[in-house]
């Protein structure tokens, strides 16, 4: 379910103040776009605008399990958001399945473990950052390669492009369809979440993000569940229970 959340000169010296003008509409960090015949809506953050931060639910209670509940219990102060999106996969009670760091804080180790589903269908990887430097790596290279304890990270799999490259697993266009959605990282620092507006194969998406977004490295989010929040817009969608959320706010 979706909701679509003159000049002249004075005759009297007495004049009445004119209205303050409307407050101008936030422009959305979103946009629809159509690839080989499918529709996708792309959203953009930019480290100069955007801070990301990583959502599981409120400090000490359950997961906030869908969108429209991570909007009504974030509090009064906290920063603009310019758009969220689920973040990776997790077990029944919504917890992340794979690493996952919130604030600094790890919550989830790296799973490198062998198993059924997307998630394992090697090689996964991990979208992570800290202060504004944005990555998605597989695990491997993860877990070779990155020392430093990031201050967000959400695991999911499987990786849909590795060094500019389909996952070996995937086809150009394949048999399988869902409405799924995947972020990737061009070499401008810049973060793509993408989420198809209608069923599409893995390849699809993929391919999307290899060829028109140029992005190196993308990484599966999920499917079937795949939503997204655009204040700017007013979409807030609902559906299925989600897990980890990705949250872009934004620079104050």
């Amino acid at each position: 379910m979706r909701t679509e959340i003159g000049s002249g000169v004075a005759e009297q010296t007495e004049q009445t103040a004119a209205p303050e003008p409307d407050a101008p509409a936030r422009a959305s960090a979103c946009r629809d776009v159509t690839f080989d015949g499918a529709k996708f809506t792309h959203c953009m953050a930019d480290p100069a605008k955007h801070r990301i931060v990583t959502d599981l639910g409120p400090d000490g209670d359950a997961p906030y399990r869908s969108l429209p509940n991570l909007a009504g219990g974030r509090p009064s102060d906290a920063a603009l958001v310019a758009f969220a999106v689920n973040g990776g996969m997790y077990d029944g009670e919504g917890k992340p399945i794979g690493y996952y760091v919130e604030g600094g804080d790890r919550l989830k180790e790296l799973n490198r473990n062998e198993g059924p589903g997307n998630f394992h269908m090697m090689p996964n990887g991990v979208f992570f950052g800290t202060n504004g430097k944005w990555q998605v790596r597989a695990s491997d290279d993860f877990y070779s390669n990155v020392g430093d304890r990031p201050q967000f990270g959400t695991q999911s799999g499987p990786m849909l492009v590795v060094g500019g490259k389909l996952h070996p697993e995937i086809s150009d266009d394949g048999p399988s369809k869902a409405i799924r959605n995947g972020v990737g990282v061009d070499t401008q620092g810049r973060a793509h979440f993408v989420i198809s507006n209608q069923a599409v194969s893995f390849g699809k998406l993929a391919r999307y993000f290899r060829d028109e977004l140029k992005t190196p490295n993308a990484l599966f989010l999920d499917g079937n569940v795949s939503a997204l929040w655009d204040p700017a817009k007013e979409r807030l969608d609902n559906g299925a229970l989600l897990g980890p959320l990705i949250v872009v706010e934004e620079k104050q």
